[in-house]
């Protein structure tokens, strides 16, 4: 017998069990991840996230789920539909609450659909649009998804493809830093040499953590620096402070964090998570302005780590051209949207087909701007 369920809270289902399903590769969808944001209160319904996570069960067992949210609102999503939503709300159409199928507030590209076999996951997809309609809810969006769940979507009726651009480093067996840099322009291997040492000149050292080696004192520090990127644009922080003692206390083997001094006094950090080949920068923050020190905290320090511990990518977050010219390049992310309302589907499906079109155009331009030497 197949049956498809919600979970509003995580934890009711154990870890052993959602664990199985998820890559050994994708810190952000293992249960320690998701449910430090539920538990932190980061993710809740008075934060417009409620968790509403898909179940598909054959037999009494687990054999498919996917992590997701009933929104109130797009914020946190960092695939943008605000446009939709003010649509809908001049034409009289609720498009709140709709399903988010997403890692909360982390726009890392990866797995997203969790099957024991291709066909569960497939039962589960096929599923959704009876859910929405049961479940008052106007759409499903699921966002930075992988090939093989872009591959399923695809073959399914009334699911629309959105693409974006995000820029990622390779790792191309670099012996080190130096090494990366004689594959750049010589303007450019100037000018990111320049960079760090105006950093180090203004008496700045860096030091790495794993998630264990900070005292409370350290991730309160994190925290503030964290928060402060918020402050100030007049916003709240997404995260709480007992997020980050969760996780290091949950996955600390996962948890990189490097901070940076100034005679002894701490200034800046950033946060990433390590999952296989992969260092993902998450979060960085500052206490006082200094210069280039955010390139040196969030870029070139990933890199040298990267580097050094042998991994092959570094995804340094959303966004961000200034990435480009350092040697980061254009990578296209995909999510995929089911809309019930007839109408809407229509006008969405015209604005993304031209949409489509145009981030394509996006990533081969920026392709021409990477700095490395034309051998």
């Amino acid at each position: 017998m197949i049956s498809l369920h919600s979970l509003a809270h995580l934890r009711d289902l154990p870890a052993t069990t959602w664990d199985a399903l998820v890559p050994d590769a994708q810190p952000f969808l293992r249960h320690a991840f998701l449910t430090a944001m539920e538990d932190s209160g980061s993710v809740a319904t008075d934060t417009g996230w409620a968790a509403e996570h898909l179940v598909l069960e054959r037999d009494g067992e687990v054999r498919a789920v996917l992590p997701a949210y009933r929104k109130w609102h797009s914020f946190g999503e960092y695939v943008f539909d605000h446009g939709w939503a003010d649509a809908c709300e001049r034409a009289g159409i609720a498009y709140y609450p709709k399903l988010l199928g997403a890692v909360p507030f982390s726009p890392v590209s990866g797995p997203r659909l969790l099957a024991a076999d291709p066909s569960d996951g497939l039962l589960l997809l096929q599923a959704i649009p009876e859910y929405l309609g049961k479940g008052g809810l106007s759409g499903a969006h699921i966002n930075f998804t992988d090939t093989a769940l872009d591959e399923a979507l695809a073959g399914l009726p009334g699911w629309m493809e959105r693409l974006g651009c995000q820029f990622h480093w390779r790792n191309r067996g670099y012996r080190d830093y130096q090494d990366f840099l004689d594959t750049l322009s010589s303007r450019k291997r100037k000018q990111m040499r320049k960079e760090r040492e105006q950093v180090a000149g203004q008496g700045i050292d860096f030091a790495w953590y794993r998630g264990d080696e900070l005292s409370e004192a350290q991730w309160d520090f994190v925290y503030l620096c964290y928060a402060n990127t918020y402050a100030v644009r007049r916003r709240a922080p997404y995260l709480t402070r007992e997020f980050f003692s969760l996780i290091a206390e949950r996955m600390p083997e996962a948890i990189r964090v490097v901070i940076a001094r100034q005679q002894g006094r701490e200034v800046a950090m950033a946060l990433s998570l390590i999952g296989g080949d992969s260092l993902y920068g998450r979060y960085w923050g500052c206490l006082d302005e200094f210069d280039r020190l955010h390139f040196e905290t969030c870029f070139y320090q990933g890199m040298d780590f990267a580097i050094g511990e042998g991994l092959q990518r570094f995804d340094a977050g959303a966004q961000g051209e200034h990435k480009l010219i350092r040697g980061f390049e254009p990578v296209i992310t995909r999510s995929w949207h089911y809309l019930l309302h007839p109408g809407l589907r229509r006008a969405v499906e015209d604005f993304l087909l031209q949409e489509r079109a145009g981030v394509r155009a996006y990533a081969e331009e920026a392709r021409q701007m990477l700095p490395y030497r034309q051998d």
